[in-house]
């Protein structure tokens, strides 16, 4: 199961089935896609030379130029194409559509090709972004696209029906008919399941059934608020965390004094294996890999550069601009890790990392109370981590009796914090709290998990800044166990006692990056067993925050009175 290689498949059925000199039409859907699985000398391998969007009606008319048009059968791309066929730009069109078709659509473009260059149309399920082989995104984020309904339990009609046929995609993409099971105190995870059965029972399915079925596990990012909360340490859970990756893209042209060519970073396992590497490792152990490449060739050239810090590799690549065309892509390694070696130093994140890492994995109230205390005073620490370290707070502490969140509301005020971040703490609640939570969260619901706790906080860590596992890794550990409780995870239109072998996890609300590591480390670790983890969306904190406080501004019961507010975020960048 590698949907890198699904998504690479298709692609590549396109580019060959079609012989000759040739074009690639996208459109808004298709281009990510196609991005971040491809790049442009792979497809010229294949004589595409030319790839555009169908909106761009400002094209060169070369008729003697095949075209493929790799679309989502979306009413806008539709009638993009129906313009194209009317006054087509190429001599022959080849139609892929990434999901199904309806029957009246085909019978549009049919009417409309007056000219007779349509040569096929063929539906390839490529309509999901795959980031890594075990890791995909359905890409839905806000402003385009809202998650909820009228309330935080229910769909937006639109965006459900997107979500079915991203889901349905991966699934006919990876030829699997699974069986499905999804968190019972979600009734939006309830919904998926109903709306993917109808859709699994039709024709498209009919794959030979293995011994083993294959399960779809949809889970709802409310049952595990905590970890898109987290300050992240490892390196591409920190860079989406400290810069934002977007489709395999890094923005840099706000980071201070950073060279034109390092203005935008492209982020790919395929085509670099330096971050294949060190993608999953803590920015520590990364330096010291830089470090050692950076060294490798210092000797080379017999520089007597003194190398200790990343600032002295970021020194020595701007002095040596023949490394930077040997090195290839370490260089800009560099420049990501200085960048967040310098965001970590401004924004305190190691001070904040450890109560964040306290609040999360243990159970120590005055200790954790008196160090919120003095973060929230401190004017070095950002707004940001103030809000994110009082919503864990909350959530913590949320059913205890000596809980003070009335009083850190009042030191948040106290100490100027925006009225629009400060009213994220209720919202979380109302959205994640101990209520609506299916699970234990922080084992600290009874007498027997608080000993656990405890226990847990008196084994050696390797870090105290990565103490803390997601929930989701837990949960993935009890279902290749087979002790899964179908009570809290029921399945839906036939069950099994077998230990599964291929699992499909859907999370509504949003991945992370932190979760998606640890997927790839139970893949490695565990023979015989192979997950593959997705969602709308992947998470880092500020756009899990905003969706959260969009939500909330949209319904009576929890909209802050006024104006919309702004969006939750740092200005991380500039001095």
């Amino acid at each position: 199961m590698d949907v890198v290689k699904a998504v690479q498949n298709y692609i590549n059925k396109m580019v060959n089935e079609v012989t000759g000199m040739k074009v690639l039409l996208l459109d808004a859907d298709t281009t990510p896609i196609i991005s971040n699985v491809m790049t442009q000398s792979s497809l010229l391998s294949h004589e595409t030379y030319l790839v555009d969007r169908i909106d761009n009606r400002s094209r060169d008319r070369m008729r003697h130029l095949k075209c493929i048009c790799f679309l989502r059968p979306t009413s806008d791309s539709i009638q993009l194409l129906v313009e194209e066929l009317r006054d087509p730009c190429y001599g022959d069109y080849y139609l892929y559509f990434s999901n199904t078709i309806k029957k009246s659509a085909i019978e549009r473009l049919a009417e409309v090709d007056e000219q007779e260059v349509v040569r096929q149309v063929q539906e390839y399920f490529a309509d999901y972004c795959a980031i890594n082989p075990d890791f995909y995104s359905l890409n839905l984020s806000l402003p385009q696209h809202q998650l909820y309904g009228d309330s935080i339990h229910t769909w937006d009609g639109k965006t459900l029906q997107r979500v079915v046929e991203g889901v349905l995609a991966v699934l006919l993409s990876l030829k699997k008919k699974p069986l499905i099971r999804f968190e019972k105190i979600s009734e939006m995870a309830k919904k998926l399941a109903q709306e993917y059965q109808i859709q699994e029972e039709g024709p498209l399915f009919d794959f030979r059934r293995t011994d083993t079925p294959p399960i779809l596990l949809i889970l709802d990012r409310r049952n595990d608020p905590v970890t898109p909360l987290l300050t992240q340490w490892t390196y591409q859970a920190m860079v989406h965390e400290l810069l934002g990756i977007y489709n395999g893209r890094v923005d840099l042209s706000d980071v201070p004094e950073i060279r034109p060519e390092l203005k935008e970073i492209v982020l790919s396992r395929d085509q670099d294996p330096f971050y294949k590497k060190n993608m999953y490792l803590n920015i520590g152990d990364l330096g010291a890999n830089i470090k050692s490449y950076v060294e490798e060739y210092q000797a080379k050239t017999k520089s007597s550069m003194n190398i200790e810090s990343i600032s002295d590799m970021k020194r020595f690549v701007e002095e040596y601009p023949e490394f930077r065309k040997l090195s290839g892509n370490v260089s800009k390694h560099v420049a990501l890790a200085s960048e967040l070696s310098r965001l970590n130093e401004k924004e305190n994140l190691l001070e904040v990392s450890e109560l964040e890492q306290s609040l999360a994995c243990y159970e120590q109230h005055s200790s954790d109370l008196k160090a919120l205390q003095k973060l929230i005073a401190n004017p070095k620490i950002s707004e940001e981590s103030k809000i994110r370290l009082v919503l864990l707070y909350s959530l913590r502490y949320e059913k205890s009796q000596n809980n003070v969140i009335t009083f850190l509301v009042d030191e948040l005020h106290k100490h100027g914090v925006s009225e629009h971040k400060i009213s994220l703490i209720a919202s979380m609640i109302q959205y994640a709290g101990t209520d609506k939570r299916q699970d234990d969260l922080f084992s600290n619901e009874s007498m027997f998990s608080k000993g656990k706790s405890v226990i847990k906080g008196l084994k050696g860590v390797e870090n105290v800044y990565t103490q803390h596992s997601p929930h989701l890794a837990q949960t993935l550990e009890l279902l290749i166990k087979g002790k899964l409780k179908e009570t809290s995870y029921p399945f839906i239109g036939g069950a099994t006692k077998d230990r599964p072998q291929d699992i499909v996890v859907f999370m509504i609300g949003g991945t992370t990056y932190e979760e998606a590591r640890h997927v790839a480390h139970i893949n490695a670790t565990t023979p015989g067993v192979r997950i593959v983890l997705g969602g709308t969306t992947v998470h880092n904190s500020d756009s899990f925050l905003n969706e959260i406080q969009d939500a909330f501004y949209r319904f009576p019961t929890g909209s802050p009175a006024g104006a919309r507010p702004p969006k939750f975020g740092r200005n991380r960048r500039g001095n």
